[in-house]
C-alpha cells in the first residue's frame, strides 16, 4: 500500500493507502491562539450555561436568545465567519475545537450548532454577495438567530421527497411559499428560516432565505422531547408565504445539494460535539467515583468501575484522534483548491464534500461513543445515577438525539458504503486492484517472517490485516450480489462498521505515534493503552460484523475460504487488556477528571 501526499489526500482512501503520522493533525498541537478560543468556550459554560441549566430546560422567556447574544459578544458565532463580515476567519479544525468545548453544553449546544451551522453556513458558502453583506454579519453577532427549516411530517430521511410548495408571483417579484416543516431547532425564536421547497413541479428542492418579519408564519407549541429540552423545536408552517425572488439561495433547484453539503459539516461537527459532551461527562463520573465509598473504598478502588473508566476513556481518544485527523484533511484540501483558483465559497464545500465518507463515519462514531460514555456514566452513579437530582439525568437524555441528527446512524452507514462504492466506480478511489490482490492471496501460502518486535509494529500489522479482511468481504459482495447489494442492509452496515472501525483505529495509532515522537513512550503510557484498549475492540467487532456478512451472502467453499481468510486477517497477540485499563483508569482517577 502507498504512503499519502498530505496535498492530496482523498477522503475514503484510509481502506487502500497508509498514513504517516507526520501527515495528520492532533489536537495536543493546537497553537496558543487556538488554546484562548477554547478557554473562552470553557469560561462561557462555566458563567452562563452551568448555573443556568434548569432555567434553560424550562425555556424560561427570552434566556436561550440572551445566551446565543452573549456567545455573539465573545465572538463565538463568529469563529468560521470570514473577517469581511465580522467575524474571525478561523480554519476548519478551529471551528472543530469550539463545537467539542461548547458540546458539554447541553442543550444550548443544539441551539448553538443549529444557528452557527444549518443556519449560517447556506447563506456564507451558496449565497450571492449581497445575500452575505445583509446576512452574515447579524448573524455572526448573534442580532439574528438562525433555523434551518428542511424535514416534514413525510420526508425524513428522504429528504428530496419534501412537499412545500413554492410558486412565483405573476409579478415576479416573490415566491410564494406554502408548506410545514417539523423538528425545527431555534424555531420559536429564529429570525432568519433557511427553508426548502420545490417550485411549481420541480423534482428537486430549491433553498430561500426567509425572514420571519415577511409573514405567513406560524407555528405548533414547543414540543415536549426526551431530552434537549432547553432547545426550542417548533413546526412550522408556512400560510402565503411571500419571500422576495432575490432571497432564494443560489439556482433553482440546487437545495438538496446544499441540504446534503450543509449536512456533511453538520455531521463532523456533531461527532466533535459528542466528543466535548463526552469528556464532561466521563469527568463527572470520575469525581462521583471518586468521592463515592461502599464498603469502606471509594468505588474507584473497584475494578468493575476502572474498567467502564478506561473503556470510556478509550473510545473518546480514538474518535477525537479521527475528528481533527478529518477536519485537517479538510483544511488541507481547502488550501490547496483555493491555491488552484477556486472561490472561497466553493473550496469550503467542496473540501467538506471530498471528506463525506470520513464525515458519515464520525457521526455514527461520535454519537454512539457518547452514547456508551452516558449510559456507563448512569450506571457508575448507581442508583443516584437514575435520580433527576443527579447530573446524568440530563446527559443521558440529551445524548440519545444524536443517533438521530443529521441523518440516522444507518442512514449513514449505508452512506460510507455507498459513497465508496460510487467513488469507485467513478475512477475516483481504486478499490478493486487491492480488493483482487486480497482475494489471490487467500489461496496462497501464507508467509511467516520474523516476528516485527519494534513499537508500533503489531498494530501496523493488525490495521494492514483488517483493511484486507474489509476489501475481502466487500469485493466478495459486489462480485456476488451486484445490483442487489443496495438492498441488503445489513451486509451494508456490517461492511460499513468495518471499514469505520479501521479509520478510528488507524487515527488513535497514528495520534499516539505522532505524540511518542514528540514525548517519547514513557511520557505517553495512557494513550499506548487507550489506543492498544480501542485495537482490541476493532479487532473483536470487524471479526464479528465479517462473519455475519460472510454467512449471509457466501456458500460452500467459497465460504469456507473466506472465513478462514477473516481469520487469518482478524489475528492479534495476547494482549493483557485488563492491566492496561487498570493504567487508563489510575490516571484518570489521580487526575479526577478526564485527562488525556
Amino acid at each position: 500500500m502507498e504512503t499519502t501526499d498530505k496535498t492530496k489526500v482523498k477522503g475514503g482512501e484510509f481502506l487502500i493507502k497508509d498514513t504517516l503520522y507526520q501527515d495528520v493533525f492532533i489536537p495536543e498541537e493546537f497553537d496558543e491562539e487556538q488554546q484562548m478560543i477554547a478557554q473562552t468556550c470553557h469560561d462561557f459554560l462555566a458563567a452562563e450555561i452551568f448555573p443556568n441549566l434548569e432555567r434553560i430546560d424550562n425555556q424560561e422567556e427570552g434566556l436561550m436568545q440572551s445566551l446565543l447574544e452573549k456567545a455573539g459578544e465573545l465572538g463565538l458565532l463568529g469563529v468560521s465567519i470570514p473577517e469581511e463580515y465580522g467575524g474571525f476567519g478561523k480554519n476548519f479544525n478551529t471551528s472543530m475545537l469550539v463545537a467539542d468545548v461548547i458540546g458539554a453544553g447541553h442543550s444550548f449546544a443544539v441551539a448553538y450548532s443549529a444557528h452557527t451551522g444549518i443556519g449560517t453556513l447556506p447563506i456564507l458558502y451558496y449565497g450571492n454577495e449581497a445575500q452575505k453583506v445583509k446576512y452574515i454579519p447579524k448573524l455572526g453577532t448573534g442580532e439574528w438567530k438562525a433555523s434551518y427549516c428542511l424535514t416534514e411530517p413525510n420526508s425524513g430521511s428522504d429528504a428530496n421527497s419534501g412537499k412545500t410548495k413554492a410558486k412565483l408571483t405573476d409579478d415576479g417579484k416573490h415566491y410564494v411559499i406554502n408548506g410545514q416543516k417539523m423538528w425545527i431547532t431555534n424555531g420559536g425564536f429564529a429570525d432568519i428560516f433557511i427553508v426548502f421547497a420545490k417550485i411549481d413541479e420541480d423534482k428537486n428542492l430549491s433553498a430561500f432565505i426567509v425572514e420571519r418579519e415577511f409573514g405567513g408564519i406560524t407555528m405548533n407549541p414547543e414540543e415536549h422531547k426526551m431530552g434537549i429540552k432547553g432547545s426550542s423545536t417548533r413546526q412550522v408552517f408556512f400560510d402565503d408565504c411571500y419571500v422576495p425572488v432575490e432571497n432564494m439561495i443560489s439556482e433553482r433547484g440546487n437545495g438538496f445539494i446544499i441540504a446534503v453539503n450543509i449536512l456533511n459539516i453538520g455531521r463532523i461537527k456533531l461527532s466533535a460535539a459528542a466528543i466535548g459532551a463526552s469528556k464532561s461527562v466521563i469527568s463527572r463520573a470520575v469525581n462521583y467515583a471518586n468521592e463515592r465509598s461502599q464498603f469502606d473504598r471509594p468505588i474507584s478502588k473497584y475494578g468493575a468501575i476502572r474498567f467502564k473508566l478506561a473503556e470510556m476513556a478509550a473510545k473518546v481518544y480514538a474518535v477525537e484522534s479521527a475528528n481533527y485527523r478529518a477536519g485537517q484533511n479538510i483544511d488541507d484540501a481547502y488550501e490547496a483548491l483555493v491555491e488552484g483558483g477556486m472561490d472561497t465559497a466553493k473550496a469550503k464545500l467542496k473540501s467538506t464534500e471530498q471528506f463525506a465518507v470520513e464525515c458519515a463515519i464520525l457521526k455514527v462514531w461520535g454519537s454512539e461513543a457518547l452514547d456508551y460514555v452516558v449510559d456507563e456514566g448512569v450506571q457508575i452513579y448507581g442508583g443516584m445515577g437514575f435520580s433527576a437530582e443527579a447530573p446524568m439525568d440530563r446527559a443521558y437524555r440529551d445524548a440519545r438525539i444524536n443517533r438521530i441528527f443529521e441523518g440516522t446512524n444507518e442512514i449513514n452507514r449505508l452512506l460510507t458504503v455507498d459513497m465508496m462504492l460510487k467513488r469507485a466506480m467513478k475512477g475516483e478511489l481504486d478499490l478493486m486492484t487491492p480488493a483482487t490482490a486480497v482475494a489471490a492471496e487467500l489461496l496462497s501460502i501464507p508467509e511467516f517472517g520474523e516476528e516485527d518486535d519494534t513499537l508500533f509494529a503489531a498494530e501496523k500489522k493488525i490495521l494492514k490485516n483488517l483493511k484486507k479482511a474489509t476489501l475481502m468481504v466487500a469485493g466478495a459482495a459486489v462480485q456476488k450480489l451486484m445490483m442487489s447489494l443496495s438492498k441488503e442492509q445489513e451486509i451494508l452496515m456490517n461492511i460499513a462498521d468495518m471499514a469505520s472501525y479501521i479509520y478510528i483505529a488507524e487515527s488513535a495509532l497514528l495520534r499516539t505515534e505522532k505524540l511518542v515522537a514528540f514525548r517519547g513512550a514513557e511520557a505517553c503510557e495512557g494513550q499506548l493503552n487507550m489506543m492498544r484498549i480501542y485495537f482490541v475492540e476493532a479487532v473483536d467487532a470487524s471479526q464479528k460484523a465479517g462473519k455475519e456478512a460472510l454467512w449471509a451472502f457466501a456458500e460452500g467453499d467459497e465460504q469456507r475460504i473466506m472465513l478462514a481468510g477473516l481469520k487469518r486477517f482478524t489475528k492479534m497477540n495476547a494482549f493483557n487488556v485488563k492491566e492496561a485499563r487498570q493504567q487508563v483508569a489510575q490516571q484518570l482517577i489521580t487526575a479526577n477528571r478526564y485527562c488525556f
